[in-house]
């Protein structure tokens, strides 16, 4: 042997990006695309800006994303407007001028309906020849897209709002970690903000009208939750730490203008007479167990759901034990319950999206990882062009159907892989003890999420009388990465 060979495999070692493709298959997702799909994107070229479409490559546009995101699906900027308010302009990528309706691009977007992000691996929904350049809002790019606008007052009301057409261009990518660093006093301005003149002025009124909208939607009952996602950290092709990083203030103004954003765009549709596909969370599936959970830690909610009550009791809980305010949050998520897409016709009851506290709202905002954000920008083409729509209203129905259900099917994936990660970097501790909370309980079985590392498993005896949101000692008896099984035993 000359040395040159891979490395050694540690015993028990399992292919994590096999793993995912595997797990995908199972759940009936493509983990790759169809040679006729990957045809047509080589053959692809970037779309063209019909005649008549604004110009509006001068507005200092700048994306804010992950440090290492290529497909890039929007730009923001706000300048100020009279009477103190501020007006925001949100560009999206126009992905629906790059990907052809039935084209082998799109049906196999339409099989996944989502990008799919495991530890060792992103599955993109389209090929990235398009999702990380031709229909990407990259840097330094001159590219087509839907723009809408809205108007923020002092109280955080939207005023004044649209959706246009308009040839835009990225002046700055910027990444979550800096700029929330920056907006948060806790480090100088990123090299790419500082390089532009006026940027970092038009950032800071961006964070205003966020904090406003904010502000706004808490009045009425948005949640304000904090869960702490662990994030796989691999050498060698081995997992070797789980790291968290709670959200920042960049990540938040994001947030808040794509709610803003699609709600925008939900209203123009049904103002144009459109039937879409709307994302809603219905009311909580155990409230009563929330009421139960608040009364232990001497709160008190409603006996009816109650999305100020709830956001109130948030806010309390937040200041009063910060520490553990991400358990809460995973514990409210859970209890929840899962949100669901639904066909929606002009002058249909208003179902709403309880956690974020708004009654109307479409995923619109992430067309290159999302394929309901497709199908709303094709909505959108026929309302700005006054042409049919694509889609029958049995049409959507099937969508909103089949979207749903792949939704959950890769949040599975990536939930196992996540586990299988954690399996990994789990396996020497088997037997060793850990402080947790018990983030799930039903007649399938009882799991629990320890505290450090943060990870989720089974819990295999000792589940009597424990319930979501219950704190518990257990021992880890035994790991099976291939299926992602991390067990746990309830510890004297």
């Amino acid at each position: 042997m000359d040395g040159t060979g891979p490395p050694e495999r540690a015993p028990g070692f399992v292919d994590l990006v096999m793993l995912a493709r595997q797990a995908m298959l199972d759940r009936g997702l493509e983990p790759d695309f169809p040679a006729a799909a990957m045809t047509e994107a080589r053959a692809l070229r970037a779309a063209c800006s019909p005649a008549g479409t604004p110009d509006e490559r001068s507005r200092l546009w700048c994306s804010i994303d992950n440090d290492d995101s290529r497909d890039l699906d929007q730009l923001s900027v706000a300048e100020p407007a009279p009477r103190d308010r501020i007006r925001v302009h949100v560009a999206v990528a126009d992905v629906q001028a790059v990907v052809g309706y039935d084209t082998a691009i799109d049906r196999h977007a339409r099989v996944n309906t989502t990008s799919v992000y495991t530890p060792a691996r992103v599955f993109p929904m389209l090929p990235e020849r398009l999702s990380t350049d031709l229909s990407s809002l990259g840097a330094n790019t001159d590219r087509e897209a839907f723009v809408v606008s809205f108007t923020v007052a002092p109280d955080g009301t939207l005023e004044a709002s649209g959706v246009r057409r308009a040839l835009v261009r990225n002046h700055a990518k910027l990444a979550y970690r800096g700029v929330g660093a920056w907006l948060e006093n806790r480090g100088p301005a990123p090299a790419p903000l500082a390089a532009i003149p006026g940027l970092d002025s038009l950032l800071r009124l961006q964070d205003v009208a966020a904090q406003r909208l904010k502000g706004r939607r808490h009045e009425h009952g948005a949640l304000d939750l904090e869960t702490l996602e662990a994030q796989p950290v691999f050498e060698g092709g081995r997992v070797v730490d789980l790291r968290c990083e709670p959200k920042n203030r960049a990540e938040t103004l994001i947030e808040d203008f794509m709610i803003a954003a699609n709600g925008v765009v939900a209203r123009y549709l049904a103002d144009h007479g459109l039937s879409g596909l709307r994302r809603v969370v219905r009311s909580p599936e155990r409230w009563e167990r929330l009421v139960t959970l608040a009364r232990s830690l001497g709160e008190t909610l409603p006996s009816q759901p109650d999305g100020p009550a709830l956001s109130r009791f948030l806010t309390e809980r937040r200041q009063a034990d910060p520490l553990r305010f991400p358990d809460l949050s995973l514990t409210v998520v859970k209890l929840l319950g899962r949100g669901e897409y639904v066909r929606y016709r002009p002058g249909d009851a208003e179902t709403g999206h309880f956690g974020l506290a708004v009654r109307e709202y479409v995923h619109s905002t992430a067309p290159n990882r999302r394929y309901p954000d497709l199908v709303t920008q094709r909505l959108l083409t026929a309302a700005l062009d006054g042409t049919r729509p694509p889609y029958s209203d049995g049409d959507l129905d099937g969508l909103a159907a089949h979207c749903t259900t792949q939704e959950e099917a890769a949040e599975k994936v990536e939930r196992q892989l996540r586990k299988s990660a954690a399996a990994q970097l789990l396996a020497p501790r088997v037997g060793d003890t850990f402080d947790a909370l018990v983030t799930g309980a039903s007649d399938k079985g009882t799991w629990v999420r320890t505290l450090t590392p943060a990870v989720e498993g089974k819990l295999m005896s000792g589940i009597h009388g424990l319930d979501v949101g219950d704190a518990v000692r257990v021992r880890l008896t035994g790991i099976d990465v291939a299926k992602g099984f991390i067990d746990f035993e309830r510890a004297a």
